[in-house]
């Protein structure tokens, strides 16, 4: 009985020998493997967290399936799943299998390795290697107060999509951000990249009643877990050069559940963000004709014009085309205080009660991030020279008007000290700058406006015009 062999085809032998390989290495040495990276990757974890002013928290280490599980027998998702199911006659099933989807489209998959030996690298070397980088802080005292264990939202103008990498550098050696994410990064390997960095994707002006509430969900989970995250509160790229009106979605999903005498303090810190040059200017302010818009092989052609003119350049002649990149951290806002000042407890106010109190906090962050927009040499330059008109005006009268238009920013309340005023070589350069960039005509030391300029002129003069207004 026990003598009798069986013949099996030679391709099927390999089949088998194959199934068998593969069975041996997921289930003995691909989890002893993982095992073995995932212990090293902790302890790095407890190594950075000795080091950052608010350490990177336990729901960012957590494995990513395991909050999507979270999202998916989330309470309130799985009440507005009945409701759906009642209401529009949708099965259940199908409505699970949409959460499962828009729970992985969201959620990260932290990992502190690529955040700092990847991104923070690379966000360093970009940064330095485009601009001259400046940073301060209005009341850097008040930064030093914010409780660790708190949870830090940075809320921010978008002036660049420099403003990721920018941010990212500056703030990695005391914070790991999570970001909020547009569509547009969903492209392999970016997304894998992005995901990897802490941030999540969101579906921008999705109407999904569905979709938002996963979205919220998440956002409340991450928020009562402590992690620290960065949101542009116009909603977007400024396309002309001014701060826009703040959106309070996001401020919404964070507060409409927060009870400030029980859950974990919230800390909104205002920072504002100037450029002397933002890269894709031209192609902001073309945002609404499409036909004007830069296609991607002009983009392709675009990037290696500037990889090509910049690759070899030294330090000087790269700041003498980009200038400075300028960020100002803001006075801390503590939700605990706000709403004792304020006597608000958002968690038992309804929703049309809520969203006014809402606004106004972001009208208040909007007015703090006001306080504290950069003031650098190209939008000074080019709101004097606005002030000029069309009449030719010499170098040394451009710099005397800087002065007295920054003089006249400070006394108004601008958060700049007279000591961080540009310097005229300081100007003097910027000048020169926006003459090779053909925003100016000079005849005997005296510049006008180039008119075919106008446009990012005043683009870049908008970026102040809050203090330009208040001046006057």
């Amino acid at each position: 009985m026990f003598d009798s062999s069986v013949s099996i085809p030679t391709w099927f032998f390999f089949v088998l020998i194959l199934a068998a390989g593969y069975a041996l290495v997921m289930s003995v040495f691909f989890p002893s493997v993982r095992w073995f990276f995932r212990r090293r990757l902790n302890r790095a974890v407890d190594k950075l967290n000795t080091s950052l002013h608010i350490a990177i928290r336990p729901l960012q280490s957590t494995k990513r399936q395991v909050l999507i599980d979270q999202l998916i027998f989330d309470q309130d998702i799985l009440s507005l799943i009945e409701s759906l199911t009642i209401e529009e006659n949708i099965p259940r099933e199908v409505l699970q299998q949409r959460v499962r989807r828009y729970a992985r489209e969201i959620v990260p998959s932290f990992n502190a390795y690529v955040y700092y030996q990847v991104f923070y690298w690379l966000a360093k070397k970009v940064s330095r290697f485009i601009y001259r980088v400046r940073v301060a802080a209005a009341k850097p005292g008040d930064l030093q107060k914010v409780d660790p264990d708190s949870t830090v939202v940075f809320v921010m103008n978008h002036r660049s999509n420099m403003d990721y990498i920018l941010i990212s550098y500056l703030a990695a050696e005391r914070v790991t951000l999570s970001y909020a994410v547009g569509e547009w990064a969903k492209v392999f390997p970016l997304e894998t990249l992005i995901r990897a960095m802490g941030a999540f994707f969101v579906r921008r002006g999705s109407q999904n009643p569905l979709y938002r509430k996963v979205l919220e969900r998440y956002v409340y989970m991450a928020t009562k877990n402590g992690v620290c995250q960065a949101v542009f509160l116009e909603g977007g790229l400024s396309r002309d050069g001014l701060l826009g009106e703040p959106k309070i979605g996001f401020l919404d999903y964070i507060l409409r559940n927060y009870d400030a005498k029980l859950d974990r303090e919230v800390v909104f810190v205002p920072i504002g963000i100037n450029y002397d040059h933002v890269l894709e200017d031209q192609n902001l302010l073309n945002w609404d004709k499409k036909e004007n818009r830069l296609t991607t092989s002009q983009h392709l052609k675009k990037l290696w014009g500037f990889l090509r003119l910049n690759l070899f350049a030294g330090s000087r002649a790269r700041w003498g085309r980009y200038g400075y990149a300028s960020v100002n951290f803001g006075v801390p806002v503590s939700m605990r205080d706000y709403c004792e000042q304020h006597d608000l407890d958002f968690k038992h106010l309804e929703k049309d009660q809520r969203i006014p109190k809402v606004v106004a906090l972001a009208n208040h962050l909007m007015n703090e991030l006001r306080f504290v927009m950069p003031i650098i040499p190209v939008p000074i330059l080019c709101t004097v020279l606005l002030n000029a008109k069309e009449k030719p005006i010499s170098s040394l009268e451009i710099f005397s008007d800087c002065d007295t238009l920054i003089d006249s920013m400070i006394a108004k309340g601008a958060a700049m000290k007279p000591e961080e005023k540009p310097r005229h070589r300081t100007l003097s350069n910027s000048l020169e700058m926006l003459s090779e960039r053909g925003f100016l005509t000079e005849i005997d030391d005296h510049y006008t406006i180039n008119k075919s300029n106008q446009r990012l002129v005043e683009y870049y003069a908008n970026s102040i015009e809050h203090w330009r207004c208040a001046s006057s």
